[in-house]
């Protein structure tokens, strides 16, 4: 508790600085946050030799090096996640969309799954299981891979290295057919490369346009959006729509909404279809 003595002081303006450079850049809300910036940032900060926060966002705003911007991300947004959260969600994905999903794209399958804000990667890697698990034996013959994107290098580092504490409640048979024990670091589990091969990792900063090459029919998009203010959120919900299928899926967590929106529809807590006709459409045609 001592270090909470020696925090590093940031003035009115700097934070006000901070806050703006922040929200404009990746659209994350930290006006209420004053506190915890300086409680998470004064540490590194001192170990880096600096006396004031005002030298240091001189140097970021200036040179915007991307370890400074990765130390600033990494420390003022949590990426906690595990196998398995909000499970009601995964059994609608598994026996509400996969069948329809199975149905639309018998032709080409070809499905379009992204994890947007998928952190350390144990949402996108529970996606492919069940992908896994549904499609068994005809798995081969389906392109399934699961996008998977984050604007923290930290996190995808971790994302891909693919090694976890699994949780108590998985599965068995799951730990036995997806996982090994991981032969550097003892208790922990390394995904078996079936899983791990079926997720794309790619760093992303949902500010930027969405203009991946197929548009989506499913869209993890969870405990993200609580970092937004409502201008932002609903900015992000209405590139979401341009970028999804008609008749696709988005899914929240339960701690967030998408407020009063023309674009979707709920069919199940924190889960949204998109609605056909929306007005003022912006993004037509699939993206390069």
């Amino acid at each position: 508790m001592e270090m909470l003595f020696h925090d590093l002081t940031i003035t009115d303006a700097d934070f006000q600085r901070l806050v703006q450079f922040i929200q404009s850049n990746y659209g994350i809300d930290l006006s209420k946050k004053r506190q915890l910036i300086t409680s998470r940032l004064s540490q590194s900060l001192k170990s880096q030799g600096y006396t004031d926060f005002r030298s240091f966002l001189e140097k970021l705003f200036t040179q915007k090096d991307p370890a400074d911007l990765e130390l600033v991300l990494n420390k003022l947004t949590t990426n906690y996640t595990y196998f398995l959260r909000e499970k009601d969600h995964f059994t609608y994905f598994q026996k509400t969309i996969l069948p329809e999903l199975e149905q639309r794209h018998q032709r080409d399958k070809v499905l379009a799954i992204w994890s947007a804000g998928c952190s350390s990667g144990e949402e996108p890697y529970t996606l492919s299981i069940y992908l896994k698990e549904y499609f068994g034996a005809q798995a081969s013959q389906w392109d399934t891979r699961v996008l998977a994107t984050d604007i923290s290098q930290q996190a995808m580092a971790k994302a891909k290295a693919a090694v976890y504490q699994p949780p108590a409640d998985m599965p068995t048979e799951w730990l036995s057919r997806y996982f090994s024990p991981s032969k550097t670091q003892p208790g922990q589990y390394s995904v078996a490369p079936a899983i791990r091969n079926n997720v794309i990792f790619r760093t992303f900063n949902l500010m930027s346009p969405i203009k991946f090459r197929l548009k989506f029919d499913v869209i993890f998009c969870r405990n993200v959006m609580i970092y937004f203010d409502q201008p932002t959120r609903d900015a992000l919900v209405r590139r979401f729509y341009d970028a999804m299928t008609p008749n696709s899926y988005l899914f929240i967590s339960h701690s967030e909404s998408l407020g009063q929106t023309p674009l979707f529809r709920m069919v199940s807590p924190a889960i949204y279809r998109k609605v056909s006709a929306a007005p003022h459409s912006t993004q037509g045609g699939k993206t390069p």
